[in-house]
């Protein structure tokens, strides 16, 4: 009898170490839920984070010319490989009714599209793959970011960096020579003398080194300041690191099953936040945008 005991008393501890193991191997695709002392293993939604270029800024190159028209059809074509069940915008979500209002005469064919990355990349892909609306989860507000009675002093970085000659910390565009051109708006358009494709633009855009350096700018800007004054901090603080908190929890908030694969069109410089928070609070897998931008014609074939 005491030979019996023994060897159950064995068995289940030799149980116990099977399951304790078990769990620690478990994919990373999962995540750890415990209901009433049980842990529950449930699988989490999928992320893709696409930076980009804001396409309609004048400076570059008019994505409504044919050529470029072509060239945003393919890049179209290589994101519906990922095969994306919801489609975010950098848009303000307080603009979700007026956005899809856009969205849904793009789809009846009563509204065409703009020069924005969200309509020529996120109504395109959105009609092709038959979803029936897109997601604003953007949050560009300011009055909403502090408050209202503050110094705006306190986060004007650019007035401080003239003043102190500190305009060395501040991000600048990189100059574009080219050709330019006026559109029917009035708004200038150059063809750059090094001619880029729509698609080695997102390449560029979505390269972990070049996130790497964009956040390395911003950074940058908080060391504007003197003594006992922070306008580059405070700037980061209270407007730039908020906004991209913020587009995060719009992003749980339109999350809605564990099979969602939610594309997320965003301005690349958002991108090593948003990613970051992704990745920190353990609830995603973020998919690299690289693996269906650089796909070849093989291997978009064979997904679709």
């Amino acid at each position: 009898m005491i030979a019996l005991m023994k060897d159950t008393l064995y068995l289940i501890m030799l149980l116990t170490s099977m399951l304790f193991i078990i769990g620690i191997a478990t994919s990373d695709d999962q995540t750890g839920v415990s209901t009433e002392g049980i842990k529950q293993m449930i699988p989490k939604t999928t992320v893709m984070i696409l930076g980009s270029p804001h396409l309609a800024n004048p400076g570059m190159d008019d994505v409504l010319t044919l050529k470029r028209q072509r060239e945003i059809q393919e890049v179209v074509k290589r994101l519906k490989a990922f095969k994306p069940t919801k489609i975010a915008l950098e848009v303000d979500s307080k603009r979700d009714t007026e956005v899809n209002a856009k969205y849904q005469g793009y789809v009846n064919g009563t509204y065409k599209l703009k020069r924005g990355e969200g309509d020529q990349i996120g109504f395109r892909l959105a009609k092709e793959m038959e979803h029936s609306k897109v997601y604003c989860v953007d949050h560009f507000r300011d009055d909403h970011m502090i408050r209202k009675d503050r110094d705006p002093r306190l986060t004007d970085r650019r007035a401080f960096a003239k003043a102190h000659n500190q305009e060395h910390l501040l991000y600048t565009p990189p100059v574009i020579n080219g050709k330019m051109t006026e559109d029917e708006d009035g708004k200038t358009w150059i063809e750059s003398e090094k001619y880029e494709s729509i698609l080695d633009m997102y390449i560029q855009h979505n390269r972990p080194e070049w996130n790497n350096l964009n956040h390395q700018a911003y950074l940058r800007q908080a060391r504007v300041g003197l003594d006992d004054e922070y306008p580059g901090a405070n700037w980061l603080a209270y407007f730039w690191y908020p906004r991209n908190l913020k587009i995060f929890v719009n992003l749980t908030r339109i999350t809605e099953s564990t099979g969602d694969r939610i594309l997320l069109i965003i301005g690349a410089g958002h991108g090593f936040l948003i990613r970051q928070f992704l990745e920190d609070s353990g609830d995603y897998i973020l998919e690299s945008s690289l693996k269906y931008l650089n796909a070849s014609d093989a291997e978009k074939s064979s997904s679709e």
